[in-house]
């Protein structure tokens, strides 16, 4: 897909109060002559970071032009300059009192996030309807506890699902993901958060460029 650059995408940003407290949900969109948009992909962040992360600034950057409107939601925690993520209730609450403002603009919304931001998507998506779930290092269990598995999640999400893992994530790698009606796609080498070491030969670049590679064709069959 070659290089992205955030620079090339329009942000806004509004306020949304929920049951949680008030959340923020920053819109990206391309400027003209980009395609008129045709879905809405919401994007939670983990429970240990922002909307900075690496793999949502990729994908913030390169959809746009592809027809869908990325919205990146931070949770009321992160609003409040809380360090500490509620329990998944919270989270939860949080999620849905945003919902109204991500489905505003009368398209579909995929819903989606990393790690924490992943497992509330699933949690969440068949009650408030949306299209599809964009899992992204979704944590399939505690690192090193294989049997506190939380498949449970992902595999009742109730819509069609994309997982992309990295290949080294502590969280679960993709081998150990158990059968189920969803895509799975690895990015080579990368642990949680997406990082790759020098010593593979596979580039931050190339990495993101396979994560977004993966989730705009996904995207795309859904249309």
């Amino acid at each position: 897909m070659g290089t992205v650059n955030s620079d090339d995408v329009t942000p806004r940003a509004e306020t949304v109060e929920t049951g949680a407290g008030t959340a923020r949900v920053t819109w990206l969109a391309a400027p003209a002559p980009a395609p008129a948009p045709r879905l809405v992909l919401a994007l939670g962040h983990g429970a240990g970071g922002g909307i900075e992360a690496r793999d949502l600034k990729a994908l913030g950057a390169a959809l746009p032009a592809h027809g869908v409107s990325v919205a990146l939601v931070e949770q009321p925690w992160r609003v409040a300059g809380k360090k500490l993520a509620p329990a998944p209730k919270t989270l939860d609450t949080g999620w849905r009192g945003l919902w109204p403002a991500l489905a505003a603009p009368g398209l579909p919304v995929v819903a989606g996030g990393r790690s924490a931001g992943a497992r509330v998507a699933c949690r969440t998506a068949a009650d408030l309807g949306a299209r599809a779930v964009l899992a992204l290092s979704f944590p399939l269990h505690p690192p090193g506890r294989p049997e506190k598995t939380r498949a449970d999640e992902l595999l009742g999400c109730g819509v069609d699902a994309l997982v992309v893992q990295g290949g080294n994530d502590p969280f679960g790698k993709p081998a150990e993901f158990p059968p189920g009606d969803y895509r799975i796609t690895e990015v080579p080498y990368g642990d949680h958060g997406f990082a790759v070491p020098k010593r593979s030969g596979l580039t931050e670049e190339r990495a993101m460029e396979i994560l977004t590679a993966s989730v705009t064709g996904w995207l795309a069959d859904l249309a």
